[in-house]
């Protein structure tokens, strides 16, 4: 409008007076001026006239932006829509995710969550560990992520203002620690697994290699592991075959001639050295090493080692055992098991064989067997099947 054409809002207002007298003499009497409708109209111009002359030019500056649409910075934020640009979510919160190294960490999930307890926003870290959320409202805050390998990182609270762009201090992610779940079990439970996997053992998968531990710290045996682990190997099927086969050794060459031949001779030979088989076995795995608190079972040396040290590690073994302690000792246990087993068979070998002669020629068989059986023990793994890898924790 120019300023040719611009007339103030009192300009109009006598205008609108004068032009109703000058209508009002020209109907010529009062009362046609009170009928006509023109002094009204006027009326009403002049009243919009005065409402727009004392209105501030802010107020319907205001008046006219809100019809737009567009929300005015004192709006009430709880009314806003998601059409409105909200003055007061402005704000950007921005930051690093990186390791204790110093090396950015990407790909780490990252979430906004307010103190107020509304809903958080999460992004994505980038390549470079960075992330940034933007519109964000002026209040309370706090970061937390997540990331594969590392533990999850919750950042102190932090106070966002209008308009703010907020970089998040020291995003600092550390490596996650395995929860690794160890069961330890009571030493006898450890022996008992120790023993059953023993009884497995067989040389070229038939002949009992039970006493051969494989395991240089297996757990010592209880009294009562001791006297099942004797029965198990005694009683074993392939031993009741070898009882058998030697007495048949000794039928053939007519040892302990006062049995006789024959069925009857062969049974009696066979009772005699089934006895001193399983009187051997129980006195030299069970008793003594009960009373005596021995380990029973050979302990193999193994590879690593030259052939002369395990050759004399495996006769010394006769002599020489592991306490429940696993302290080296005196082999007591066999020893006295030994001469024991040979003066219980001066009960049922032939009168014509009884005596002290009797009892050591046993004790030194029995003794000569067990550096023999050492000796296999150590050089047989080989062919032994079922030989344990690890001990049980």
């Amino acid at each position: 409008m120019s300023a040719m054409n611009f007339r103030p809002a009192s300009s109009s207002i006598f205008t609108c007076f004068a032009e109703s007298r000058a209508v009002a003499r020209w109907l010529g009497s009062r009362r046609a001026l009170k009928a006509a409708p023109f002094p009204r109209l006027c009326g009403l111009l002049v009243g919009a006239s005065l409402l727009v002359y004392l209105l501030p030019p802010s107020a319907l500056a205001r008046q006219q932006s809100d019809g737009r649409g567009i929300r005015s910075p004192d709006a009430d934020p709880r009314t806003s829509g998601p059409g409105y640009l909200d003055a007061w979510a402005s704000a950007t919160v921005a930051g690093t995710v990186t390791d204790a190294s110093g090396a950015s960490v990407s790909g780490a999930a990252v979430s906004l969550v307010p103190e107020s307890g509304t809903t958080s926003r999460t992004t994505i870290a980038g390549t470079n560990g960075e992330f940034s959320f933007t519109t964000v409202r002026a209040g309370s805050y706090l970061v937390t992520v997540k990331a594969e390998n590392f533990a999850p990182f919750s950042s102190a609270e932090f106070i966002v203002a209008v308009a703010q762009i907020y970089e998040v201090p020291e995003v600092s992610l550390t490596l996650a620690t395995k929860d690794t779940e160890v069961t330890v079990h009571p030493t006898e439970f450890v022996a008992a697994e120790e023993v059953r996997a023993a009884e497995k053992q067989r040389l070229l998968g038939v002949i009992p290699n039970f006493y051969t531990s494989y395991i240089n710290d297996a757990a010592p045996l209880t009294a009562k592991q001791k006297f099942l682990f004797a029965a198990r190997g005694t009683f074993d099927p392939v031993a009741m075959i070898g009882v058998g086969f030697g007495a048949g050794i000794e039928q053939a060459t007519n040892s302990f001639s006062g049995y006789g031949q024959g069925a009857s001779g062969y049974a009696k030979r066979y009772a005699a050295k089934f006895a001193d088989g399983r009187s051997s076995d129980f006195l030299t795995h069970a008793v003594f090493p009960s009373l005596f608190h021995q380990d029973p079972r050979y302990f193999y040396l193994g590879a690593g080692y030259s052939f002369k040290s395990r050759l004399a590690h495996a006769l010394g073994s006769a002599f020489f055992t592991r306490s429940d302690s696993e302290l080296t000792q005196p082999n007591y246990s066999y020893l006295l098991g030994d001469v024991s087993s040979a003066a219980l068979s001066n009960l049922y070998y032939p009168k014509a064989n009884r005596g002290v002669g009797l009892v050591f020629s046993n004790a030194a068989i029995g003794l000569a067997g067990r550096m023999a059986g050492n000796i296999l023990r150590e050089f047989s793994k080989r062919v032994t099947t079922n030989v344990p890898a690890t001990r049980v924790q």
